[in-house]
């Protein structure tokens, strides 16, 4: 019986993937990858090693969870090592849970790399503080798609009303009812609020406005983005430091290779 690594490859930057899930890629056998992972990882890979690619799109899959399940099941069975690569962390809205809980029921062996989540990466860096003293003492990472009717209007109502930031992943499509339903339960117009897409790759963007604005400032913003929701938004002025030193870096390599 082979093993399984559910490993957390981290947001973007493949300079944050953490020592042991470089480890988890230059040892496997097979690796079934994710969309997000930043391609760079698979040069680390070991000759022969078979590359399969489970990437996820909005509402089209290449391959449905059940197959990813029954892949990483059948390779263990087969005595190999087995690592299952996906974007951030692997137990924050990866299915990483799923994916160990069938692979209990089948008696292999499996070991979780938690990676860097981009909840807290892309935040990081825009320059936005998920916490800060004067500002935030709570934060929650919270999806953007939820239950339909009654039980939507439930989750957003807890949510406007609970932590002091919100990290929202998966909402862009669903940004003008999240905003609304914000503003409905208690949040105030005027609570800052930032997409932060692509982030910590050179093509990072970051849009700024208001629960009231938003909307419209982002509308050009697409998949993958992380929403950031409170008043922590309002230190990115100060305190945002990446994206122009990304874009000089992206100048001076066009300019020395072009």
């Amino acid at each position: 019986m082979g093993k399984v690594y559910l490993t957390g490859a981290g947001p973007g930057d493949p300079d944050l993937i953490t020592v042991k899930g470089l480890k988890s890629i230059q040892q496997a056998d097979v690796i079934l990858y994710d969309r997000l992972i930043n391609p760079e990882l698979l040069e680390h890979t070991k000759v022969g090693a078979e590359l399969i690619y489970c990437g996820k799109l909005p509402e089209r899959h290449s391959l449905a969870q059940d197959e990813i399940n029954a892949l990483l099941c059948q390779f263990a069975k087969e005595g190999k090592t087995v690592t299952r690569l996906k974007g951030g962390d692997p137990f924050i809205f990866g299915r990483g849970g799923e994916e160990a809980d069938v692979l209990s029921q089948q008696a292999i062996e499996f070991e979780i790399i938690p990676g860097i989540t981009s909840g807290a990466a892309a935040p990081a860096y825009a320059g936005i503080p998920l916490t800060h003293r004067d500002y935030s003492s709570s934060v929650a990472f919270v999806s953007g798609v939820s239950k339909p009717d009654i039980l939507s209007e439930q989750y957003w109502e807890h949510l406007a009303q609970g932590a002091d930031t919100l990290c929202i992943y998966m909402g862009v499509k669903n940004l003008p009812d999240i905003c609304a339903k914000l503003i409905r339960y208690g949040r105030a117009n005027e609570t800052p609020i930032a997409l932060v897409n692509w982030g910590t790759t050179e093509d990072q963007k970051t849009v700024t406005g208001t629960l009231k604005t938003i909307v419209e400032k982002a509308a050009e913003v697409k998949n993958p983005s992380m929403i950031i929701v409170g008043e922590v938004v309002r230190l990115r002025e100060k305190l945002q430091w990446f994206e122009e030193k990304a874009m000089d870096e992206k100048v001076r390599f066009e300019a020395n290779t072009g």
